[in-house]
């Protein structure tokens, strides 16, 4: 992991496209403003491990119905 200090109104780059700047600091809180095409995906970690259990359910709830389908075809 790369840590970085800065400051209120500074900024990182990440790569030639994606701008990170800090917003304010305000107690133990941190806003950042994140400038990138819209063909990058930004999403928080909460939202983004909620989309990963989602498609880890999905998948187990089709496997079985999957199986059943593959079943019905091979007799």
């Amino acid at each position: 992991m790369l840590v970085i200090r800065r400051r209120a109104s500074e900024s990182v780059w990440i790569g030639e496209d994606v701008e990170v700047e800090v917003l304010s600091i305000e107690g133990g809180q941190v806003k950042l403003g994140i400038r990138a095409p819209g063909t990058v995906l930004i999403l928080r970690q909460e939202v983004r491990e909620l989309r990963e259990i989602n498609q880890l359910s999905a998948q187990q709830a089709l496997s079985p119905a999957l199986g059943a389908l593959a079943a019905r075809f091979r007799r």
